[in-house]
């Protein structure tokens, strides 16, 4: 967030600023450590060219490094877990919140987000299971040749968890700890447009609320600019603008006749036209936000109407356009109203409404949740997940020393670089909670070398410990829960190593200066 609202000069940093984006669009989650590992990285670069080490020997320890770190997280940490309970789910989510302004009430958010993104489930195509196995590579079982995949898993019908179907609503109000979701009905920040009409409609005889989305003005006819009409006989004047009430009129006839009952429009609605509503019993919302009727339509199966010409220069209007529900209500949040959808009878949808003390708050709120659901979708599309709190970066650092002893030229110094660069995101941890980083590191250095070069049983879970940073020690990050999808510790180590190894590549900058200055020379 920070970083997005930062006006970059430097080219260097807005690598970095865009590196926090990518992994922001890609996974979700995981911005501040990509940034972080990338400068770790660089600031290791730095020191290694000034020692008189090339940039392209740096670049390709940094490669080597990459690809044997990956392999390592996919042959050794990553979890697959075919039938994600909620209880992973939950405590995923809990470790993305544990960071952000909501960590404090991680309990009710995490069981929220979780039941949000299930709420939103429905059948993958063959394109998504494509792109789930193209990011297999990153994760998920199906392109892991080092893990046994479940024997179903090309059988198996797979799901995906569009987060564009959950809408977050904030409103001012309330406790955080009152926000509430709405599964499978939508709310939109709109309210009636006029007093006369009804507070709610139902459904009766088994037939649903036909609601109308239009992005086009409900106001009476005008002349478009330019058009100028001659009249010679002064009578025919009330006759035009009696026609043009007439246009309105049989527009507003047409809807109503589709079967509307609600009609929400992204324009303007005037009086003239919310009598015939009013006449009608028909809910009838003006100014809503286009981005919310496109959601809407997607969860009612409709369409967003722009106009109503057809091919014969007629005009008319189209039932099937018209998105179906059992329900719509207005209800009171806060100091306004909203609009309740209920039983949206088109692909799911769901409503969170966040509740806070004012606008910064329901931002950061906002932010800290859509991470949060980000995670939840990534670990039930992929399946996989590996443990938190600094565990695999500890791990890969002692696995990638070992590996810089078994290569004999002079990347050997820049992979083993490589490796305690890694050891920056326990590092920063440690300092966060206000514990001995030094010491909480080497230990957990320690129990990782242990587990890595013993062959005995009980010492193959040492590579699941992680830090602890309310007690101050070391346990099993697997068994107290501190978990994170696998496709969020791949991509920030990819896209942490390209950003530096694509600064590394810059030989020098050169700033020209403004055009003004040049005029006066």
């Amino acid at each position: 967030t920070i970083l997005k609202s930062l006006e970059v000069e430097h080219p260097a940093a807005r690598v970095l600023v865009d590196l926090a984006n990518l992994q922001d669009q890609e996974v979700g989650d995981g911005t501040t450590s990509v940034v972080i590992i990338a400068s770790e990285l660089l600031r290791r670069g730095n020191d290694l060219v000034k020692s008189g080490i090339h940039p392209t020997t740096i670049i390709s320890g940094y490669r080597s490094a990459l690809k044997a770190a990956v392999s390592y997280i996919k042959k050794e940490m990553v979890v697959h877990v075919s039938e994600l309970g909620d209880e992973h789910l939950i405590n995923a989510a809990k470790t993305s919140m544990s960071s952000k302004i909501i960590g404090t009430e991680s309990d009710f958010f995490s069981k929220l987000a979780v039941d949000a993104v299930k709420s939103v489930k429905m059948n993958a195509t063959a394109a998504d299971v494509a792109g789930y196995d193209a990011m297999g590579s990153s994760g998920s079982g199906s392109n892991n040749n080092t893990l046994p995949a479940p024997t179903t898993a090309g059988k198996k019908q797979r799901f995906k968890y569009p987060l564009s179907a959950i809408h977050i609503l904030k409103a001012h109000g309330k406790s955080s700890m009152e926000s509430n979701l709405i599964d499978g009905g939508f709310a939109i920040n709109a309210m009636r447009a006029a007093q006369g009409m009804p507070t709610f409609v139902e459904s009766s005889d088994g037939q649903p609320v036909k609601i109308a989305m239009l992005d086009m003005n409900l106001q009476r006819h005008r002349m478009g600019m330019g058009v100028q009409v001659i009249v010679k006989d002064p009578a025919e004047i009330e006759n035009i603008k009696k026609r043009e009430m007439d246009i309105t009129k049989e527009r507003i006839r047409k809807i109503i006749d589709a079967g509307a009952r609600v009609v929400l429009t992204t324009k303007g609605v005037d009086d003239l036209c919310m009598k015939y509503f009013v006449e009608a019993g028909i809910i009838c919302a003006r100014r809503c936000n286009r981005e919310d009727l496109k959601r809407l339509a997607k969860a009612t199966g409709g369409r967003v109407v722009t106009t109503m010409a057809d091919m014969e220069g007629n005009e008319t209007f189209d039932a099937d356009c018209l998105g179906g529900c059992d329900s719509v209500r207005e209800v009171r949040i806060g100091d306004g109203e909203m609009l309740y959808v209920y039983g949206c009878k088109g692909h799911g949808a769901s409503t969170i409404v966040l509740r806070g003390a004012n606008e910064y708050m329901l931002d950061e709120m906002d932010r800290a949740l859509h991470d949060s659901l980000c995670v939840v979708k990534r670990m039930l599309e992929s399946n996989t997940l590996v443990p938190g709190g600094g565990a695999a970066e500890a791990a890969l650092s002692v696995y990638l020393d070992d590996y810089a002893n078994t290569i004999d030229s002079r990347e050997q110094m820049v992979i083993s670089e490589y490796a305690d660069a890694l050891l920056v995101i326990p590092k920063t941890l440690s300092v966060n909670a206000a514990k001995d980083a030094s010491e909480l590191v080497a230990k957990l250095r320690s129990v990782h070398a242990k587990g890595q070069h013993s062959d005995a049983a009980e010492d193959d879970s040492l590579k699941f410990m992680g830090l602890d940073l309310v007690e101050g020690t070391i346990r099993d990050n697997l068994v107290a829960g501190v978990v994170e999808p696998a496709i969020s510790k791949i991509k920030s180590l990819r896209f942490a190593t390209e950003a530096a190894i694509t600064i590394l590549r810059i030989d020098d900058r050169i700033t020209l200066n403004e055009m003004k200055g040049l005029a006066q020379q």
